[in-house]
């Protein structure tokens, strides 16, 4: 997955500012402690990164 994509599926999720609040301040355990900015810089697939996402906020199925 593009980062282009997986910052689009963060926008259409949880709205503009939204998303830009948890990318940079919501830390998710499963990204080893980091937020989700910090794991794209650290080179975590945006493909982990989304579903880490998707698994801390029980984004349904059919949108992960």
């Amino acid at each position: 997955m593009r980062i282009t994509v997986f910052r689009r599926l963060m926008t259409e999720e949880f709205g503009r500012i939204r998303a830009t609040t948890l990318m940079s301040d919501h830390v998710i355990s499963e990204l080893g402690g980091k937020t989700p900015e910090q794991a794209l810089e650290a080179g975590l697939p945006a493909k982990d990164i989304w579903r880490a996402v998707c698994a801390e906020f029980d984004v349904p199925r059919e949108r992960r």
